[in-house]
């Protein structure tokens, strides 16, 4: 297996930040925007974004909640063994709101699908828009594209992208891995 760096460190961080001012620059004080992370990986970048949002904007109330799609991937019932599904963590309304949901990798879209049937459960959004911190491109099942993109990557199915987040694995780093 070939490793190569995409992201990490200093430029990790900026990408992040990067991704709040354009965020900013679309939803202002975000008083009618929420942010949903995607379970189970899409949280850390949602609650990182949230963080930073909040630092930067520090008068500004942003509702962020977390949003598991266990039963609604069209997969679920294919799996072998019981599923455990994530907590959806959502105590505000989205009813009228642009939502902004977030997710560390999209790739087939099938994710991104599955999160929008999920979060219809909580109500009808005005907008919703997409937020990745990396985009494979190249690779869609579905016609889903994001509006924020923290890096693109051109890949092919052999190839895995693998995003580690501080929180877990004890360091911010996304790395593309290879078969030779």
């Amino acid at each position: 297996m070939q490793n190569l760096t995409l992201l990490d460190g200093q430029k990790f961080q900026i990408t992040i930040k990067r991704l709040c001012h354009q965020l900013i620059e679309n939803h202002n004080d975000f008083s009618n925007s929420v942010i949903l992370g995607i379970q189970p990986r899409g949280i850390f970048l949602a609650e990182r974004i949230t963080a930073e949002l909040q630092q930067i904007l520090p008068n500004a109330k942003i509702l962020s909640g977390n949003l598991d799609i266990t039963f609604y991937r069209d997969d679920f019932r294919r799996r072998e063994g019981p599923l455990v599904p994530s907590s959806t963590e959502i105590d505000f309304i989205i009813e009228g709101k642009k939502v902004i949901l977030v997710d560390d990798v999209l790739w087939t879209g099938r994710t991104i699908r599955s999160a929008m049937d999920a979060m219809l459960a909580f109500g009808r959004p005005e907008k919703v828009e997409l937020l990745v911190l990396v985009d494979r491109r190249f690779a869609r099942h579905l016609p889903i594209e994001p509006d924020y993109i923290g890096i693109q990557v051109d890949t092919i199915n052999s190839q895995r992208v693998i995003v580690s987040w501080k929180e877990t694995e004890q360091e911010d780093k996304v790395v593309l891995l290879s078969e030779k």
